[in-house]
């Protein structure tokens, strides 16, 4: 009896599914409008190859799919598709024509405060203000999209790719994100995940405020402006993510604070690989930061930070840190890898023989008076160098590395990735509607 009672317990709840449809909509006027309406809690709505006029709002509990064949077409006035209701599926569609409105955030999809759980994948989001506005919506998936922006204002002036704004558990993969401003910008959020997404062509390709216990992972920017920029955070991972021809920096840290950065690479030309702006607390490991102006730039009273095992190839200023005390820059017996250290390992264990110090009193003096760069072929400036290369007693305060690797961390570029940034490599010199000079500490 009891097991008989269960089934029927059982079958009973399953019944509303059950009845769920599959529904075919016609690419007529009005028709996917009447579909919405009429569609029962499950329902799934197979849109007709061609073009559905938009906009539509979903409240129940359906799923849209377009089976890669179907648009929704917006009629230039706020959000293409919006979603106000909980455990909806947006999928395989072309969703183009949002209006342009920044004060109500017009989107090619907008998740609104009362939506829960929604689904977004497999879209081509094309020419729209916003590409996603998860806007309060918790527990929201964004998935492997192609999401492409505005271009015709300058780059401040556009909307962002993905925008989260207090959505706890979001979370952004999977995602190729090009043009607009900011690949993905988050505001006052916690606990989200963006991972392996792909930024091309843009301002920031992650843009972080206020948004703790979150991860960033995977995830690759070719030829942004800035790469990876987190802000006022605390309790990140960030986790083997590429910085590719970024401009300005590939990494940066601006009161983020006990963080972990594991496994990222920048290569190939930024000003700063990365840039440490009174941040405190983070462990920095098994990073690979190549090729930049700067190496790493440390400013701000930035403390109780450990780098160790992370590899400085071929900067032309491998640290530039001004401090009247020495900054240690290894853990536990274990340091950095430096291209320009010109040490012996004797004893064969991996380290070198010698510390090393990655600035001396010259750079000191021409961070902070840029004009004595003219004297620095000077033989009086190549005796100071030489003689605190000698004597190490008469070096200022700054960083130390007391047991420098020998060999490098290697950090693969998949060849089509590799690809890709050779094709984007400064294009951001030639762009006619970008904003060339910004301050990233204060652009937001």
């Amino acid at each position: 009896m009891l097991s008989r009672f269960l089934l029927l317990v059982l079958a009973i709840a399953a019944a509303p599914m059950a009845w769920a449809g599959m529904l075919a909509v016609p690419a007529e006027n009005g028709a996917l409008q009447t579909a919405v309406a009429g569609a029962d809690p499950g329902d799934v709505l197979i849109l007709s190859p061609g073009r559905h006029a938009g906009p539509v709002t979903l409240a129940r509990p359906i799923t849209i799919d377009g089976k890669g064949h179907a648009t929704i077409e917006g009629d230039g006035t706020g959000s293409v598709v919006t979603v106000t209701g909980a455990d909806i599926t947006v999928r395989g569609l072309t969703i183009t024509g949002s209006g342009s409105d920044h004060q109500t955030i017009d989107s090619g999809v907008q998740l609104t405060k009362t939506a829960r759980r929604a689904v977004i994948e497999g879209n081509r989001i094309l020419g729209n203000l916003y590409g996603v506005d998860i806007h309060g919506a918790d527990d929201s998936i964004v998935r492997g999209n192609v999401i492409v922006g505005r271009q015709d204002r300058r780059m401040n002036a556009r909307g962002n790719g993905v925008y989260v704004w207090n959505a706890p558990g979001a979370q952004v993969i999977g995602n190729d994100i090009r043009y607009g401003r900011d690949g993905i910008f988050v505001n006052t959020s916690r606990r989200n995940v963006f991972a392996d997404n792909l930024f091309r062509d843009l301002r920031f390709a992650v843009h972080y405020m206020y948004a703790h216990d979150s991860e960033v992972s995977g995830n690759i920017s070719i030829g942004n402006h800035l790469g990876y920029a987190l802000m006022y955070s605390d309790r990140l991972k960030v986790l083997d993510n590429l910085s590719l021809h970024d401009r300005d920096h590939g990494l940066m840290l601006n009161y983020a604070n006990s963080s972990d950065l594991r496994g990222n690479l920048v290569w190939g030309g930024a000003e700063k690989c990365t840039f440490i702006y009174n941040a405190h607390r983070n462990l920095i490991v098994g990073n690979r930061f190549e090729g930049c102006d700067i190496g790493i730039h440390f400013t701000a009273g930035s403390d109780r930070n450990a780098l160790t095992g992370n590899a400085f190839v071929g900067n032309r200023t491998q640290v530039k840190y001004v401090g009247t005390t020495d900054v240690e820059w290894s853990f536990d017996g274990t340091g950095n890898y430096w291209s320009d250290h010109a040490a012996f390992d004797l004893d064969g264990d991996g380290q070198a023989d010698s510390p090393f110090r990655p600035n001396d009193l010259m750079d000191h003096i021409l961070w902070s008076q840029p004009a004595a760069a003219l004297l620095v072929g000077a033989p009086a400036v190549q005796l100071i160098r030489w003689s605190q290369s000698s004597f190490p007693a008469t070096l200022p305060g700054g960083v130390v590395d007391s047991h420098p690797l020998m060999t490098p961390v290697e950090i693969d570029i998949p060849a089509d990735i590799r690809d890709l940034a050779r094709q984007g490599a400064g294009k951001w010199r030639d762009g006619k509607t970008d904003d060339t000079e910004f301050d990233p500490l204060t652009a937001h």
